[in-house]
């Protein structure tokens, strides 16, 4: 039993091979000896001519390959859709009636737009090497596969190099179908993310005659926006360029930018025509980026071989590399669709049936039941083309879009750089680059030089003032008062001021002209609300502001400012009063807390000095009453320094010197404020600053129309109950003389060439505090209008000619009163600004008495010492006291320990003191000498 079990274990691994082998063998049996697969493109056209052949020739590549379907071979099938949607779904559903697997094309959108709903029902996966639009998505169409670059990548790359010229509007000329719709909406959202935009988009309707042409671009030719961006069908486009040479709007200044229909054009064009090339001078033209490789090169020469010898005259386009990689995607998938072990079978739709006599015989539309299975294993592709790598993203997009950027002169083009998904515009190969990691630095150059239209190697600005006869619409605030800034009356043409003359200034420095027509509003009695004007220019009724408008943050949201041409921050006017004398005027400098503690510190500072210096100094000894009025007298004397009592201790001598310092600073400030109090204006309502008026509750008063009264609720929160609108100087003045009590304010916030003004006719008030905001006044645009720039460019030119300052002081005539703070509001001293020197001043006092006491304490204990000493010693106490011992016991007071004994010590002279003590010590020196001489005379 043991063989035959061994003997199968041998077998097993032969049994599992001859298996496989089997199944491999069945596999390949049930192999179909061909597919079908259909292909749908216009024949004669510029596209269709290259990929017809590409596909022909791709077809006899994959059936010579025997690596790729194993014997199965390629049936291609074509149809022509004769660039018409209703031919094309015609041609198209009888494709389908031949069982195709797979169809390559559309190369039109429109058509693709319509044939995905036919191959949605049908499970036939649909592959287009020419339909750009980026609407054909894979939601809405899931059988709809793309080989070739979305016009989406491509108006992405039409956006940065508008970004990279900086230029901000772009006029869009496009074919109105679903692929130039398609198209422009796509850049319109790529322009939006770089900050510009599509001004004027001038549709061509499919089909034009040269009339209809001419007018699309003789209207575009009106709008302000030279940067013109070409997306119509290869086969119609020139004819543009012709009429736009007749409208010479290819002349210097102009900008065309034409996507890669152009490039088809010229490459598929074997003897260039020099009419045609000489109206495309200086265009810039983008074209797929197909890498450079030897198949490429073997593939190019097979393609002008056999068109060569099948006398075919157009040449070979990016389309046609594109045709051949979707020819390889499909037989790949079928291969991968068979070796997973499918099968390709067709099955009836029950809702496609004939009646009512019909005779489309729908019936023979059949569903590939293995669609499904295609179209993933499709989804799945990876290879590399002719085009570089066949992948499909998650959007079934290819993984590395890519553009070359060409410059047509001459006879020919010129390659000027490269853009990618990846890194943008380069002028290094994306290959190259995909190998590095992204860079987007600014620094690099991302263009060659260009040739632009016109023979001019100068960036086009790209725009020019609309050449449509209308003149730009300035809206004029026309106000109450402030004459020197704006000023005007129901004729437009008489409007003058300081901010009119800098705006005619700049206008005039342009190098184009400009015509202007002023358009006043406000009716001169009531102030016009500023916000509303600017509205009105971002809502198109005009398109220009010009006047006194601050350049806020709100306004710059919707509207397009130059550079500022005045500087403009809020401050705060008050009313100001003459000081009024009195006979206590001398009392006002400082507080009374102030003066409080002034006096308490002269106080202490003479009892501190008079501790110091009474045990050395005879001049701060005495009687009681002599040294009470030493220690006022001494106090005080020194605030004029003239006290005349010399001090001799080192620690009186230097609380004495920093005592000095700080009646110096306090007989300085009493002066200045002093003279303040006499001489200068105060304010009548006390408020000094911003913070001041915050906190109040008193009425403020504003401009009426300007920025001020939302700056003031929205950014500082006072409520809207306190701002009193006013319109005129007179208005501003009468309000600040009846004050918070008569119905009038308490200041006047407003920006400051308006303050100037208004106090060169009332000198009665004046500014307090400082500027709290920073703004200036410039003129306002449509957003994104170049004009704005151009004008900023001619203000600083004035501003740096002297003429912006010139023209300043010709309206600002008037002599201004003096508005300097210092002069306004003196203030009384308090505590709080010498807090801290009364603070240091004080702990060196008491730093010193600390020192004089430990010093007095050492002094004593060394005198308590000194006293003891002088008692008799032991011996002398057994000797039978004399009556002069017992007297001297009398007058000698006992051990010095109480407190008052210590009072007593400290009242006596620092001499007298030394003096006692040396001389106790003498006598104790006498004893021990005398004791010594006793006992040698008791042992003798």
């Amino acid at each position: 039993m043991r063989r035959p079990m061994g003997a199968l274990r041998l077998m097993l691994p032969l049994l599992v091979l001859l298996a496989a082998a089997a199944r491999a063998v069945a596999a390949a049996g049930t192999r179909p000896s061909e597919v079908a697969v259909g292909a749908l493109f216009t024949y004669d056209s510029t596209i269709g001519r290259a990929a017809r052949l590409a596909i022909e020739l791709a077809v006899d590549d994959v059936n010579a390959d025997r690596t790729v379907l194993a014997g199965t071979q390629l049936k291609l099938i074509t149809q022509d859709t004769n660039c018409s949607g209703f031919l094309g779904t015609i041609e198209a559903l009888q494709l389908m009636e031949q069982n195709v697997v797979a169809v390559m094309g559309p190369q039109s959108s429109g058509i693709g737009h319509v044939i995905s709903h036919v191959v949605n029902e049908l499970h036939v996966p649909l592959l287009s090497f020419a339909a750009t639009d980026p609407t054909l998505s894979a939601s809405e169409y899931p059988y709809f596969i793309r080989t070739t670059i979305s016009d989406y990548f491509q108006m992405n790359a039409v956006a940065s190099i508008v970004e990279y010229y900086q230029w901000k509007e772009v006029t869009a000329i496009f074919v109105d179908d679903d692929y130039g719709r398609g198209g422009v909406s796509a850049l319109g959202d790529a322009l939006a993310e770089k900050r510009a935009r599509i001004s004027y988009k001038a549709a061509i309707p499919p089909n034009s005659n040269t009339d209809m042409i001419n007018d699309v671009l003789f209207r575009a030719n009106m709008m302000e926006s030279r940067v013109m961006v070409v997306h119509v069908n290869p086969d119609t486009g020139m004819s543009i360029f012709s009429i736009a040479n007749k409208l010479q709007m290819l002349a210097r200044g102009y900008v065309w930018i034409v996507t890669d229909w152009l490039a088809a054009v010229l490459d598929s064009s074997a003897s260039r025509d020099l009419k045609y090339m000489s109206h495309i001078q200086g265009l810039i033209v983008l074209r797929q980026h197909t890498p450079e490789s030897a198949a490429k090169n073997k593939f190019i020469s097979k393609w002008n071989n056999v068109a060569r010898n099948r006398s075919i005259t157009s040449g070979l386009n990016s389309y046609g590399f594109y045709a051949y990689d979707s020819v390889w995607a499909v037989a790949r998938g079928i291969n991968q669709f068979l070796n997973s072990g499918q099968q390709i079978n067709f099955s009836t739709d029950p809702r496609l049936h004939d009646s009512n006599g019909s005779t489309l015989q729908l019936s023979t539309l059949k569903i590939f039941d293995g669609g499904e299975q295609m179209l993933q294993q499709l989804l799945l592709t990876n290879f590399t083309g002719l085009t570089g790598p066949v992948q499909f993203n998650s959007d079934r997009n290819l993984v590395r879009p890519a553009y070359d950027i060409l410059n047509i002169g001459g006879s020919g083009s010129q390659l000027i750089g490269y853009w990618s998904n990846y890194s943008g515009l380069s002028v290094t190969a994306p290959e190259i680059l995909y190998q590095k990691p992204p860079n987007t630095s600014s620094i690099v150059q991302r263009l060659h030089n260009v040739v632009w239209p016109g023979d001019s190697t100068t960036t086009p600005k790209g725009w020019v003032f609309p050449n449509n006869g209308q003149p730009l619409r300035v809206g004029v605030p026309i106000k109450a008062s402030f004459k020197e800034l704006v000023a005007g009356g129901r004729d437009p043409n008489n409007v003058t001021g300081y901010c009119i003359d800098i705006f005619n200034a700049a206008i005039n420095l342009l190098p184009y002209p400009v015509p202007c027509q002023f358009v006043t509003i406000g009716d001169g009695t009531k102030n016009p609300n500023y916000d509303d004007i600017i509205n009105m220019v971002a809502a198109n009724s005009l398109d220009a502001a010009v006047g006194d408008f601050a350049i806020v943050r709100n306004r710059t949201k919707i509207a397009e400012f130059t550079q500022p041409y005045i500087e403009s921050g809020l401050v705060i006017v008050a009313p100001v009063k003459q000081a009024t004398s009195s006979a206590w005027a001398f009392l006002k400098p400082f507080t009374l807390e102030m003066w409080c503690v002034t006096g308490a510190l002269f106080l202490f500072v003479g009892i501190v000095v008079w501790i110091l210096e009474h045990r050395t100094n005879e001049e701060f000894r005495g009687s009681p009453r002599r040294q009470v009025i030493t220690i006022f007298w001494f106090s005080f004397s020194t605030m004029f320094f003239s006290h005349r009592q010399n001090t001799v201790s080192a620690l009186g001598r230097f609380v004495l010197i920093i005592w000095l310092f700080v009646v110096l600073i306090i007989n300085s400030s009493y002066t200045a404020s002093l003279t303040s109090i006499l001489t200068v204006q105060q304010l009548a309502t006390g408020i000094t600053g911003i913070d001041d008026l915050i906190s109040s509750a008193l009425p403020i008063g504003y401009q009426a129309g300007k920025f001020t009264r939302n700056y003031l609720i929205e950014e500082l929160n006072i409520p809207e109950s306190r701002l009193v609108p006013l319109n005129t100087i007179q208005e501003y003045a009468d309000a600040l003389k009846r004050g918070p009590k008569d119905g009038g304010v308490a200041a006047v916030v407003d920006e400051m060439p308006y303050v100037d003004i208004f106090l060169s006719y009332h000198c009665n008030f004046r500014v307090v505090g400082q500027e709290f905001t920073k703004e200036g006044w410039g003129f306002a645009f449509q957003r994104d209008s170049p004009l704005a720039a151009d004008l900023s460019t001619a203000i600083l030119q004035l501003s740096e000619s002297g003429q912006l300052q010139r023209i300043h002081d010709e309206w600002f005539t008037r002599p201004s009163c003096s508005s300097d703070d210092s002069e306004v509001g003196a203030t009384r001293l308090g505590l709080g600004s010498f807090w801290g020197l009364f603070l240091v001043c004080a702990l060196i006092c008491l730093f010193a008495l600390l020192l004089f006491f430990i010093r007095v304490c050492w002094q004593y204990s060394k005198y308590s010492d000194s006293e003891a000493a002088g008692e008799p010693s032991a011996a002398d106490a057994d000797a039978a006291p004399t009556a002069a011992d017992a007297a001297e016991r009398q007058r000698r007071p006992s051990r010095l320990g109480s407190f008052k004994e210590l009072i007593q010590f400290v009242d006596k002279k620092e001499e007298e003191v030394r003096r006692t003590m040396k001389r106790r010590s003498s006598e104790k020196d006498n004893q021990a000498a005398g004791s010594s001489d006793a006992q040698s005379a008791v042992s003798a």
